[in-house]
């Protein structure tokens, strides 16, 4: 006794995706770019906002690595 063979009714499409992304997958990934960016390149801004200077002293070294 053979078993049935199922078939698909259409052929899988190529090509685009219909997805859509919701404003925020967006936003959050760019908000947060944008903020660690200015802690980079200001980091006195940094010192004044945190109050912790391990956290000073980790901006400092990492903008000093990145200007080199």
């Amino acid at each position: 006794m053979s078993a049935p063979t199922h078939t698909r009714p259409h052929p899988a499409t190529p090509g685009g995706v219909g997805t859509r992304l919701p404003w925020w997958a967006l936003a959050l990934p760019t908000l947060a770019f944008v903020t660690l960016l200015a802690l980079i390149l200001h980091p006195s801004d940094a010192h004044a906002a945190t109050g912790d200077p391990a956290m000073a002293h980790l901006v400092e070294r990492v903008r000093d690595l990145l200007s080199r």
